[in-house]
């Protein structure tokens, strides 16, 4: 006897596809804290909405409240938290969801990982601004932490943050307005959907 749910019998992405008049996706946005990645995805999904549209935002930090409360920041617990975020991205896709996923993923080996959970329609969306930008804006308080030796792991500073080789898309939101990065991301949105 098999464990394992037959999901053919069950709607398929396709149907909620057509029942929402949309193309279902993962845009992964990720980049340091305090480069705007949960700012962007909310003006985005808003804007989404207003135009008919089913989008859900899986943050990275309301994850940690929850679903990932018990994991921490060591790279086996990154590990598991990215790997657990892409299976339920995967899984609103799978019911024709527009899935903005918000997440620090500093390494391309767990992008890598997301990828090959979500499959075909994963977009990496790099959120990038530089240190001095970040630590000016410190929206946690976490650059402040850790340059006083308070807090470990934090990346950028105290760990690894590895650009990615080749995004679908980099916005720089420390050369351009939240609302010019917002846009940004909509108009590659509306081009994939």
């Amino acid at each position: 006897m098999s464990i394992h749910p037959t999901f053919d019998q069950l709607i398929s992405k396709s149907e909620f596809e057509k029942l929402l008049n949309q193309k279902a996706g993962v845009f992964w946005l990720f980049g340091n804290s305090g480069s705007g990645k949960t700012t962007i995805a909310s003006k985005v999904q808003k804007k989404l909405f207003e135009q008919g549209k089913y989008v859900v935002v899986l943050d990275g930090d309301n994850l940690r409240n929850g679903l990932n409360q018990s994991l921490g920041f060591s790279d086996e617990d990154r590990l598991e938290n990215i790997r657990r975020a892409a299976e339920v991205c995967k899984m609103f896709m799978e019911h024709g969801a527009i899935v903005l996923a918000t997440f620090v993923c500093p390494k391309n080996d767990l992008r890598t990982l997301a990828h090959s959970i979500i499959g075909n329609d994963f977009y990496e969306i790099y959120i990038e601004a530089s240190l001095e930008t970040l630590m000016a804006r410190d929206t946690k308080g976490f650059y402040k932490k850790a340059i006083s030796g308070e807090m470990n792991q934090l990346t950028g500073i105290n760990a690894t943050f590895e650009v990615p080789e080749n995004p679908s898309l980099v916005i720089q939101t420390d050369q351009i307005s939240q609302e010019e990065s917002a846009q940004k991301l909509l108009e590659f949105i509306l081009n994939k959907i």
